[in-house]
């Protein structure tokens, strides 16, 4: 019996000391579990709200609240935002403790569920959480099928290369190629995988593109991808150019477009040209309507007789006049030796300046 005792005694001891040691190592898994979001009702119909809560998030974060289709908590989010209700998000910041609660009004997503509730972070390190919601009502497809056992890990970083021309300088869409070297790191063969490249203006969610590259990736190999990005005509600012994979973000790149001056240049030359050429069109015709006085140079000319040809067929020239005073006849005028006031008379140096008398012979 004291054997027995002694074997028991030996056993409550391991198994004590066994749980000391679980007790460290099941909090510090519990901890690694990254955030947590729960939901207030599992089940709504559109219309209704449900209030979505969270713990283990980033102090200070400002999430963003979603309900997606065609996603499990397992999977994720199929076809990233695309498959979620972006006009009925919601926005929510956590507080000193990472935690947040906030109402989310239920709307169909454009994709068939199984649904979720997807909150994952606006800025900063990405991080999300999934928590299944039935929205009553809404169609119901199974999902596609899974991926092959290949996966796809980034090896470099990823940067933007090209430049912008003269066309982007007047509105014209920027574009780039994002270029980066990815490695099969699973166990099958990956062919033409389908890439979504997305870009975002400032805080708000990006718009997801697919893009397929043509190649075959066996396991344990690498290669280099270029994928085309473009954004909308006009468009300046701070970009970020996302990269995602079968649901899952795999690289962010900033891009800072500049503003495109010739449609400012373009404008403010219109404003210049266009008042200046009315002023012309507007001179030119008050010129016209308004009446004439006589004399006017357009006048005269309008005025002026055609010269008669001569029955020689020879033009005659006008006679020159001189030109008179007005007082004075043209032959009268003072000084002319056709225009003496007195009666002509001859100086003749033979004749008697005084008249003679004859005497008496």
């Amino acid at each position: 019996m004291s054997g027995k005792r002694r074997i028991l005694r030996l056993s409550a001891m391991a198994a004590a000391v066994l749980v000391l040691f679980m007790v460290p190592f099941s909090g510090a898994a519990s901890g690694a579990d990254g955030p947590v979001v729960k939901l207030s009702e599992t089940q709504a119909g559109t219309g209704g709200s449900v209030t979505v809560s969270g713990t283990g998030w980033r102090s200070r974060t400002l999430l963003m609240l979603l309900v997606c289709g065609r996603a499990t908590p397992a999977r994720g989010v199929i076809g990233g935002t695309n498959s979620c209700a972006n006009g009925d998000g919601r926005a929510v910041t956590t507080d000193a403790q990472g935690a947040f609660s906030r109402r989310l009004p239920v709307a169909e997503p454009p994709v068939p569920c199984p649904c979720v509730v997807h909150v994952a972070t606006v800025t900063g390190a990405r991080a999300e959480a999934d928590a299944v919601l039935q929205v009553a009502g809404h169609p119901v497809a199974p999902l596609p099928a899974g991926q092959s056992m290949g996966r796809l890990a980034i090896l470099s970083d990823t940067r933007l290369t090209g430049s912008s021309g003269v066309l982007t300088w007047f509105g014209a869409p920027p574009s780039r190629t994002l270029v980066f070297t990815v490695g099969n790191t699973g166990t099958s063969t990956i062919k033409d995988p389908v890439f979504q490249v997305g870009s975002a203006h400032g805080v708000f969610a990006p718009q997801w593109d697919d893009r397929q590259w043509q190649g075959t990736l066996a396991p344990g190999k690498k290669a280099e991808v270029r994928l085309p990005v473009e954004l909308s005509a006009g468009a300046h600012g701070d970009y970020t150019v996302s990269l995602k994979y079968d649901g899952k973000i795999l690289a962010a790149q900033p891009w800072g477009v500049g503003r495109p001056w010739g449609v400012t240049l373009f404008w403010i030359l219109l404003c210049v040209v266009v008042p200046a050429a009315l002023f012309r069109i507007g001179m030119a015709v008050v010129d016209r309507v308004r009446p004439r006085r006589p004399g006017s140079p357009r006048l005269t000319r309008a005025l002026r007789l055609p010269r008669l040809p001569n029955p020689r067929g020879r033009t005659t020239e006008p006679a020159p006049t001189n030109p008179a005073l007005p007082w004075f006849a043209p032959d009268s005028v003072p000084g002319d030796p056709a225009g003496r006031l007195s009666a002509p008379h001859t100086d003749s140096p033979t004749s008697p300046t005084t008249p003679t008398r004859k005497g008496r012979t």
